[in-house]
């Protein structure tokens, strides 16, 4: 009974401390996507574009971040007030680790946060998630469904 327990047990920690295996129909290779969600404080958001717009996109490419696109919510129940959208691209997450670390660490981008939060913070929160395309849809792809 104490094999069974322990054997139970043991199963049960490896279980929880591995990471689940992606969706079969995710891409195993090719880019990481990074779709980032920035919440500005209130009354900031013009403050967040004007960062992006002047200083933030220049050294992402910079330091190697691809720039797919930027986006707005448009109802202000979902976010049209306070939230940008955008999404970037790496060749792997350790390339992504790599381009984070050196942005943050850039003269030039902490010069340019700490000119336009003078006033106080401009983004209260940044959410964002890690993705990779599916296997059966390429992007610039034009629909191939069947119409009936």
């Amino acid at each position: 009974m104490r094999t069974l327990l322990l054997f139970c047990t043991a199963f049960v920690a490896t279980s929880f401390a591995q990471t689940p295996a992606p969706s079969p129909s995710l891409k195993t290779t090719g880019k990481l996507y990074e779709l980032r969600i920035y919440h500005a404080m209130p009354g900031k958001l013009e403050n967040v574009h004007d960062r992006f717009r002047k200083h933030t996109i220049a050294l992402f490419e910079k330091h190697g971040m691809e720039v797919v696109g930027f986006w707005g919510p448009t109802d202000k129940e979902k976010g049209s007030e306070k939230d940008l959208i955008y999404v970037l691209a790496y060749p792997s997450r350790e390339a992504r680790e790599a381009s984070w670390k050196a942005f943050q660490a850039d003269p030039e981008w902490q010069a340019a946060r700490k000119a336009s939060e003078v006033d106080g913070k401009i983004v209260e929160k940044a959410d964002f998630v890690y993705m990779s395309e599916v296997n059966y849809f390429t992007m610039g792809q034009k629909s191939k469904a069947k119409k009936k």
